[in-house]
C-alpha cells in the first residue's frame, strides 16, 4: 500500500484506531491519557476478535499504547497471553548507538521482542488452535537506540539537511507543533531550542538524528527479516496471513519540524504492507488511497470470515462493525474502483481540532475551535475555523505553500470543504457494489 495514512499522528490515537477499526471521533481517543473503553466504547479489538473466534492471541511489545491510563496495560480484554516487554525511560539523550559488548550484557528492547517472537511462533505453530500473534517494536520511536554497526550504512558525508526547513508560506500557526517530545532528551534540552514557528536545530544536530533514525529503521528492519526467517523455517507461509504497519509518520527536519503531532504528509502517511496467501503470491502494489481503519476488515475478510458490517451513525454500543473497508479488492485489483479521499485529524489545546482530508492530489485541513468535546462531528461551521490549509501535491508535494486563501483555489477549496464536511460515510457508499 503506497498511500495509507492513519487517522491519527499520535501513538495511542492511531494504535487505538486501527486496532478497534474506528476513526478518532468514535474511539473518543485523542492524547495519550485516555482508553477507549473508557471513552468511547466497549469495542471488539482485533486480536479480540480472533481470540473470539477461537484463536490463539498471543501479543508482546508495544501493540496499544502502554501503562495503566491508555490501555489498562495493553488491553486484557484482547489477548490470550500478553508478554509486558518494555525498557526502561532514558531522556538523557535522543539518540545512542550501542556496541556489541553492551548489548551481550543487555540486550536491545526489539532484540528482546524478537526472541519473544521466535519462542511464541514455536509454541503457537505446535499447537491445536489457529493463533493470532501481534509483535510490536519499539524502534524507530525516539530515544533512536540501534545497534553501532548500523551507522556504516549512514556515513555521515551522506546525511543531507532538509532543502525545506522552513514552515510552509501563510501556514497558520495553529498547525505548528513546537515537537515538545525531541525537546525533552536532556541533550536536546540543553540547546536551548523553543521549537518557536521556523525555528530550526543546528545543522550538526539534524545530520546526527536522522542519521540515528535511518539506522534505528535499518535495525527495525532486520528484526523482521528474523521474525519472517522463523514464519518460514516453520513452514506457516503457506496459510499465515502477515501485516507490516508503522504508528505513524514522522517528521525529520522538514519545515523544521520533528516527530509526528501534526496533519503533514509526513506525520500521516505511514507504511502499510499485508501479505496474504493466495491473493499477494506474487506481489500486488497499489497506489490507491487507503486508511488505517482499513486493516481491521481487511484482516477479517483475508481469513475467510464474513465481511464486517460497516458502523451506524452512534456506535458507542455496537461492539463489532468497523469505519474502515476492505482492501482485498485491492489485492486482486490493485486498480479498482476506490476511495477517492482519506481521512486524518489532530487536536491542538483549546478545543480546537485539526480534520484533514486527502485526495489524490490535494490535502486539505481546516483547524476548528470546538463548543464541545463530546459531538466533534457537528461542529464543523465555518465560525469556528480558526485555520485553513490547502497543499497541491502534484506541484508541492513537500507541502511548502498553503494555497488556502488563493483566489483561483476558491472553487477548489469549496469541493474540498464539502468533502470533508460529508466525512467517510459517503465515500464508502460510493463503494457499495464496485
Amino acid at each position: 500500500m503506497k498511500r495509507a495514512y492513519v487517522q491519527c499522528a499520535l501513538c495511542s490515537p492511531s494504535r487505538t484506531s486501527f486496532l478497534t477499526g474506528r476513526r478518532p471521533d468514535t474511539t473518543r481517543v485523542y492524547d495519550l491519557k485516555h482508553y477507549f473503553r473508557d471513552v468511547g466504547g466497549n469495542f471488539t479489538t482485533i486480536p479480540q476478535f480472533f481470540k473470539s473466534h477461537g484463536y490463539r492471541s498471543v501479543g508482546m511489545g508495544k501493540i496499544f499504547h502502554p501503562g495503566v491510563v491508555a490501555s489498562n496495560n495493553e488491553d486484557p480484554p484482547s489477548w490470550n497471553k500478553f508478554y509486558y516487554l518494555e525498557e526502561d525511560p532514558d531522556l538523557s539523550v535522543s539518540w545512542r548507538a550501542v556496541s556489541k559488548a553492551e548489548r551481550l550484557k543487555d540486550p536491545l528492547i526489539d532484540e528482546l521482542v524478537v526472541a519473544q517472537a521466535k519462542k511464541s511462533l514455536h509454541n503457537l505453530a505446535s499447537g491445536r488452535h489457529p493463533f493470532f500473534l501481534a509483535i510490536g517494536f519499539r524502534r524507530p520511536h525516539l530515544p533512536f537506540v540501534f545497534p553501532e554497526e548500523y551507522l556504516a550504512d549512514y556515513p555521515t558525508t551522506q546525511i543531507q539537511i532538509p532543502g525545506n526547513d522552513y514552515a510552509p508560506i501563510d501556514m497558520p500557526a495553529i498547525a505548528w507543533s513546537k515537537y515538545e517530545e525531541l525537546r525533552s532528551y536532556h541533550d536536546i534540552g540543553a540547546l536551548n531550542v523553543t521549537g518557536n514557528l521556523n525555528t530550526t536545530l543546528p545543522d550538526q544536530i539534524v545530520k546526527d538524528l536522522r542519521r540515528a533514525y535511518f539506522s534505528s529503521v535499518t535495525f527495525v528492519d532486520a528484526m523482521v527479516g528474523e521474525v519472517l526467517a522463523e514464519v518460514e523455517k516453520l513452514n506457516l507461509m503457506d496459510d499465515t496471513i502477515i501485516s507490516f504497519i508503522g504508528d505513524h509518520g514522522f517528521s525529520l527536519g522538514e519545515h523544521g519540524l520533528w516527530a509526528k503531532n501534526t496533519n503533514f504528509e509526513d506525520a500521516v502517511h505511514a507504511p502499510m504492507m499485508i501479505r496474504v496467501p493466495g491473493l499477494t503470491d506474487h506481489g500486488a502494489i497499489t497506489y490507491k488511497l487507503v486508511e488505517f481503519v482499513d486493516l481491521f476488515p481487511t484482516i477479517v475478510e483475508a481469513a475467510g470470515f464474513p465481511q464486517l458490517h460497516q458502523c451506524p451513525e452512534r456506535s458507542s454500543q455496537v461492539y463489532l462493525c468497523t469505519e474502515g473497508k476492505s482492501m482485498v479488492p485491492l489485492m486482486t485489483d490493485p486498480d479498482a474502483q476506490w476511495k477517492s479521499a482519506v481521512f486524518s485529524q489532530y487536536e491542538r489545546p483549546g478545543n480546537v481540532m485539526g480534520y484533514s482530508v486527502k485526495t489524490d492530489r490535494y490535502r486539505y485541513t481546516e483547524w476548528v475551535r470546538l463548543s464541545e468535546r463530546t459531538n466533534y462531528n457537528s461542529d464543523m461551521a465555518d465560525g469556528h475555523v480558526v485555520g485553513r490549509e490547502l497543499y497541491d501535491h502534484e506541484n508541492d508535494y513537500q507541502e511548502n505553500v498553503n494555497l488556502a486563501d488563493h483566489h483561483d483555489k476558491v472553487s477548489i477549496v469549496a469541493s474540498l470543504k464539502q468533502t470533508l464536511h460529508d466525512g467517510w460515510r459517503p465515500i464508502h457508499t460510493d463503494l457499495i457494489g464496485k
